[in-house]
């Protein structure tokens, strides 16, 4: 079991007791006699996640305002989005449940998976340092949405431009720039030969979200 969560994870443990620690819930540790569960590493956890991400948005999106940023980072930390990648790799398989938790669906249950994910986090920040801790959320981050309206520019931008001309715009890759492991995406969004808008980004989705908003903000 901890060998197929390193694997899935990325990260080999050299004590391995802190990523035991990391999957037991309090309630397991309760049952037990009171053995090491994880509050500690999930509080720990907590802020290197927030640590990580807004490195990330920060060096990814030099152009917006600690505003923006701030509603960005929000949206990623959320229990939602650590619930989606709690259960993207299994976690709820490997983690230690009390009889009463186990017994009501604890391993689904988002507010547990959210936490866990958390004291992984905060596992691997104490094995393996910074690095360690930021190349896991990369991986992570890396296949979340990165804003809060992002989602919503592409299909506003679909219905104001069919409610005008009967038909979608259309996105064309511009140019891609950079390494295999660390891509910027040039996107430009059209309708016919007219050019809407242009956007970049660390991947294609985000890429065209960003075109999507620059053709609204210049349709106004």
């Amino acid at each position: 079991m901890q060998d197929s969560i390193e694997e899935v994870i990325g990260h080999r443990f050299r004590r391995p007791e802190l990523l035991e620690e990391a999957l037991t819930h309090k309630s397991y540790a309760f049952e037990g006699g009171g053995r090491r569960h994880n509050e500690r590493l999930e509080f720990l956890g907590d802020s290197v996640l927030a640590a990580v991400t807004a490195h990330r948005l920060f060096d990814q999106h030099p152009d917006e305002d600690e505003g923006r940023l701030s509603k960005m980072k929000a949206a990623l930390v959320s229990r939602p989005t650590l619930t989606r990648w709690a259960r993207r790799i299994g976690l709820g398989e490997h983690l230690k449940l009390g009889a009463g938790e186990e017994a009501t669906g604890g391993r689904g249950r988002a507010s547990i998976l959210a936490n866990a994910v958390e004291a992984v986090i905060g596992a691997v920040y104490i094995d393996g340092g910074y690095k360690a801790a930021f190349e896991l959320v990369r991986g992570w981050l890396e296949d979340e949405s990165v804003g809060v309206d992002e989602e919503d520019y592409k299909s506003r931008l679909q219905e104001i431009v069919q409610k005008r001309h009967k038909s979608p715009p259309d996105y064309k890759m511009l140019q891609t720039l950079g390494p295999d492991h660390d891509k910027t995406f040039m996107v430009k969004v059209q309708f016919g030969a007219r050019v809407l808008g242009t956007g970049r980004g660390k991947s294609k989705k985000e890429a065209e979200q960003a075109a999507a908003r620059d053709a609204l903000e210049k349709l106004g």
